[in-house]
């Protein structure tokens, strides 16, 4: 089963990794929005997290070519969804509510949609 936790559009904290060519200290997570979601390979991009430097070349007549900083894929157990009621990092619960499946907040116990 190829699920991932987080949707495009969550707001999710980096747990673990490497960002602006520094290693993230306690205390010094970066969050960011969820931009993609690849649950085949079970990777997400979060808009400003794992920046990288592409070289790209002009492909049509008049465009420029040049370095270009883009997102790249971080896996998504690296990354934790930020509760928008509560504003903390949560793992993700489910509850039935008229027939739909709901994501709710291990916290607070407030529901995400």
């Amino acid at each position: 089963m190829n699920n991932v936790h987080v949707k495009t559009g969550d707001t999710v904290i980096l747990l673990t990794g490497k960002y602006d060519d520094k290693y993230t200290e306690k205390g010094d997570r970066k969050t960011g929005k969820v931009v993609e979601v690849s649950p085949k390979e079970k990777k997400v991009i979060v808009e400003g997290i794992n920046m990288i430097t592409k070289h790209v070349k002009p492909t049509r007549m008049g465009e420029k070519g040049g370095i270009v900083k883009t997102e790249a894929p971080v896996y998504a157990s690296k990354v934790q969804l930020v509760c928008p009621k509560c504003g903390k990092p949560t793992r993700v619960g489910h509850v039935i509510e008229d027939g739909k499946k709901l994501r709710v907040c291990k916290k607070c116990g407030k529901s995400f949609e």
